[in-house]
């Protein structure tokens, strides 16, 4: 039921109009009457009318001044202005005000309930063509992330200037005006990777998204996906809020993740606090240098640049304050399987600079690159190389007969950890594109069941829908919802060049159970109608 007020100041009218229409039976109920638009307004903002029937001359506060101040107030309230003086000017300022509807007295029941009943429908229209954008939205949602992805990455890597950075944020609805900013990266990741654990899948998926909800909840955080495994948080603070909004950030990350704490591994590394957009790049490359310290870390979750600086003894060749832990075969295992090779120098920099002192003994020298060498090589095997496929390409095997100085060090240990970088990311784009292909086969093949999803699609290639997404993006540039749409589209302009169908029909054909909601999307994303396409076809061929 729609709700309607009524605002006359002769009682005789108001009763007549409020007791002659059989409000219900036309899908209204009458919340209120009053005899003036100063008793009027106070009620009306309690009760909310979808339209305001008021007459023009009132005491106090007539129907045009109570139509203005409603109209601003309450923008979709529908107005009806009823007026014993067929006067222009009162039209005239009815017409600028937004007033729906202007009727002379007097006023006959036939009349008003037509009335009525063009208001409803245009109430309706508006409310579906409403229900539509807010569908349209929520399915091209994953979309915008996409393209707020790409602004981010440009962003961080200072490829835009700041101006273009202001007018790519307008573009995108981004506010990035702030006092301060401030850099977090951080990933959830399942920690058997080896065997599907569909239990601990579905526990990171939900981690993910709830974080997602928490960070659109507040203007002050905008958050990206920076790579498949790693997320990325920029702060916005006013005067004295970046510590409060620092913390609360951690706070919520650590209460999505403890719960599934047992299923998967986190990490958060925090950057420090600028005052400039130009100097956020140089806040990513130190942020990007503490997360890749997470190898390292320990067990320690929450990353700052103070717990990842390494205090070393200046007596050269003491080993007392040496971290022998890192020789642990499973710290550089574990950087092979989830760092990616744009870590590589930072994680080989802090590495070394943890041991480099008992480098200076040649046996511990020589234990320490044959410890990279073999679990590199232990890690390639298990991904199903052979030696001869790699063995090439790593430094020369007789290194290890030398004592290496601190920088031939750590460039052994980058070249080694790049090389398997890049051979286990040729792997992984092998991989991803048979996802991908298979994915493509299954979309092509059911694209026009109105039910496929992102999540149904996932399932059929054996992957969690948010590594799905993500690779889709990566491989594709554009999202699933994205492609799906315009797969449907180009099926849809098939069939409409085609005699015979009907909108309606063509709906269903490519997957929209509401003919409504298909013409409503082809105009969003064809710039018109599905029929002005036929017939716009029509006259070209």
């Amino acid at each position: 039921m729609l709700k309607v007020f009524l605002v006359e100041d002769e009682t005789i009218i108001r009763e007549g109009l409020r007791d002659i229409i059989p409000w219900q039976q036309y899908g209204y109920t009458l919340v209120g009457d009053a005899g003036d638009g100063e008793e009027a307004l106070p009620m009306i903002r309690q009760s909310r009318p979808d339209v305001l029937i008021t007459d023009i001359k009132m005491p106090f506060m007539d129907g045009l001044a109570l139509s203005n101040l409603v109209s601003k107030e309450f923008p979709n309230t529908k107005i009806i202005i009823i007026s014993g003086y067929d006067d222009f000017e009162y039209a005239r300022s009815a017409i600028r005000i937004g007033v729906e509807q202007y009727l002379l007295k007097p006023v006959t029941k036939a009349m008003l309930v037509k009335t009525l009943n063009e208001v409803s429908e245009k109430i309706s229209s508006e409310r579906e063509q409403e229900n539509y954008l807010e569908q349209f939205r929520s399915e091209v949602q994953e979309y915008e992330q996409f393209s707020r992805r790409r602004f981010f990455e440009e962003l961080v890597t200072g490829r835009i200037s700041v101006g273009e950075i202001y007018e790519k944020a307008g573009q995108l609805g981004i506010s990035i005006q702030a006092q301060s900013y401030k850099l977090l990266m951080y990933s959830i990741l399942v920690r058997n990777t080896q065997t599907k654990d569909e239990e601990a899948d579905e526990a990171q998926q939900e981690a993910h998204e709830g974080l997602t909800r928490f960070f659109q909840m507040y203007p002050e955080y905008l958050v990206f996906r920076w790579n498949i495994q790693t997320y990325a948080v920029l702060i916005k603070a006013g005067p004295g809020q970046m510590e409060e909004l620092t913390a609360r950030c951690l706070d919520t990350i650590r209460m999505h993740v403890l719960p599934i704490e047992n299923k998967v591994e986190w990490h958060v590394a925090v950057g420090e606090e600028t005052s400039r957009l130009s100097a956020l790049p140089g806040s990513f490359d130190e942020v990007s240098r503490i997360y890749s310290y997470r190898h390292l870390s320990g067990g320690c979750h929450v990353l700052k640049k103070e717990n990842t600086r390494i205090l070393m003894d200046n007596e050269e060749g003491s080993l007392k304050n040496v971290d022998m832990t890192r020789m642990d075969p499973s710290i550089l295992r574990g950087f092979l399987e989830n760092g990616s090779p744009e870590e590589v120098e930072n994680f080989a920099d802090e590495y070394i600079s943890g041991i480099h002192e008992a480098a200076a003994s040649r046996l511990f020298c020589q234990y320490l690159m044959l410890n990279v060498r073999f679990t590199a090589i232990a890690y390639l095997e298990s991904l199903g190389y052979e030696q001869k496929d790699f063995i090439d390409d790593f430094p020369a095997a007789q290194l290890t007969g030398r004592n290496l100085d601190e920088e031939e060090l750590r460039e052994y240990v980058r070249t080694i950890l790049s090389c398997v970088f890049e051979l286990k990311e040729k792997e992984s784009k092998s991989q991803n594109k048979a996802v991908i292909r298979q994915a493509l086969e299954y979309i092509d093949h059911n694209f026009t069941n109105e039910s496929i999803s992102l999540k149904e699609v996932a399932g059929q290639v054996h992957v969690s829908a948010n590594y799905f997404s993500a690779v889709f993006s990566q491989e594709m540039r554009q999202t699933f919802v994205e492609y799906l749409t315009q797969k449907r589209m180009e099926y849809a302009k098939e069939l409409l060049r085609g005699p015979g169908l009907r909108s309606a029909e063509v709906a269903v054909k490519v997957g929209y159970k509401d003919p409504h909601y298909f013409s409503f999307v082809f105009r969003k994303t064809q710039g018109c109608t599905p029929r002005d396409y036929r017939a716009k076809y029509a006259k070209t061929h």
